[in-house]
Parts: C-alpha cells; structure tokens; sequence
C-alpha cells in the first residue's frame, strides 16, 4: 500500500488491521502506526491530509477502513487523531475487541460525532452469541471469514448483513464447521443528505469545488488550508478532474 498525501474533509476514517503494519502521517503532525486489534481514528473536519505506506516488512496487508460522516453541526471541528488498542473481552469463549462504542461493558475512548459502535468479534465454530444493542442503531455484520447468521440473515466472508433500528438485542451465529470473524458496526441513521466525491464529504457542489482548489493551492504552496506538509513528503495526490456536471446530494 503506497497512498502519498492526500485531503479529507467533513468525515472521521476508522482503520482496523486484521494483518500488516500501515504508518500514518498527517497534517496535524502525527505519526502513527496502524497494527492489528489497534484503531487509527483521524477527524478530517475542515480539512485535514494524510499517507498512508504499508512497511517493509509487510507482506500481507488485510483490514478495513471506515468512513463517518461528520453532522452538519460538527464537519467543520477542528482536524485531529487518535489511537486506541482495546483489551480483548471473553463474551462466552468469543472474543471481542470494542474499539468505536460501548459493548459488554467496554467503551473505547476515541471521539465520535454521534454515537457509535465498531467491535471485532471472533466465533467459535457453532457459537451462539446473544448482545444487547441500542434499539436506535441500526447495524451492519461484516463477515470478514468464515460463514455468520446474523439476526437470522445468513452471510459469508465479505458480505455485510443489515439490521434495521428498532431492535433491542443481536443474535449472531457461526457455522459449526469452522470459526468465523466479524466487524460488528452500529449508529444512528445520519439523516442528513451529503455530497461526496473523492475523498471530500460536504453538502453542496458549490464547497466541493472549493475544497478541491483548496487542495491543489496547497500542494503549490499558495495555501495553509489542510496545514503544513510533514517534511518526508516528497510527493502529494493531485485531485482529479471534475464531473461536467453537478453532485447531487444523496441520503
């Protein structure tokens, strides 16, 4: 993974590792590593940008990144980072590791913008695991291997299984043949329409436009807008052209 600089605005990037080691570097001066069973959370805000480089050493590289919306009345918070590992929780011989949100007892430290649930949950072969959820999130299982029956919907790695607000638990089941390994992620429905095109988030097309000759007046050096450039930079991601036509919004 060779990702040089490059913008985000009004949302929050979750990275999770199940295997190899990214380094982070950003505008607001850190330098992190991203390892397995450790959450990286950047708050782009107004505007925030970041590398991403996986390391010599790795030669398997596997996780996810997630993307959060900001609110409307938090997208222009200032840019920041954090890093959390979360001490694995037994939960009937499943292991948990709660790294957005409260689960079992835990509570990850890192700051979100309306509330939220990530977790990493791993099965024994045939396992039954019964959570009590908030019945105003709405929840996504993200088989990552093995096969999961979630709130009776089957799934298999790779698929993401959905489960609508209003309920007050979450069943989940591994097949009997094999241990299985998710991401269970939950929140309240945003409710708020958003423009996103490349790795802007913002309400109209009028600001993306902005926001993108932000970003090229920063990599010239003509503008201070997403901070100054860590010095190991010797390259940035130009942004790409406009659509000829108007974003729209979208739920």
């Amino acid at each position: 993974m060779r990702v040089p600089g490059h913008p985000h605005t009004g949302l929050q990037t979750v990275s999770w590792l199940f295997d190899g080691v990214i380094e982070h570097r950003d505008t607001v001066g850190s330098h992190a590593l991203v390892r397995p069973g450790e959450v990286n959370l950047m708050t782009a805000g107004s505007g925030i940008a970041h590398s991403e480089f996986s390391t010599p050493e790795t030669t398997s590289l596997h996780g996810v990144q997630l993307w959060v919306a900001l609110p409307d009345e938090h997208r222009f918070t200032e840019p920041a980072f954090e890093h959390h590992a979360p001490s694995p929780v037994d939960a009937d011989g499943a292991r948990v590791l709660v790294f957005l949100g409260s689960l079992l007892g835990e509570t990850s430290p890192v700051e979100t913008f309306t509330p939220l649930l990530g977790a990493e949950i791993s099965l024994r072969p045939g396992q039954r695991l019964v959570l009590d959820v908030d019945p105003g999130f709405e929840h996504g299982v993200l088989v990552d291997s093995g096969h999961v029956t979630a709130a009776g919907v089957p799934g298999a790695a790779g698929q993401l299984l959905h489960s609508p607000p209003g309920a007050d638990r979450l069943v989940l089941d591994a097949a009997p043949d094999a241990p299985a390994r998710l991401l269970l992620l939950g929140g309240q429905p945003l409710r708020e329409r958003i423009v996103m095109w490349w790795n802007f988030i913002g309400r109209t097309h009028e600001e993306i436009v902005e926001y993108r000759e932000r970003w090229q007046q920063a990599r010239r050096g003509e503008s201070p807008a997403f901070g100054p450039f860590p010095e190991q930079w010797q390259h940035t991601l130009p942004a790409p052209e406009l659509p000829n036509a108007r974003l729209r919004q979208r739920g």
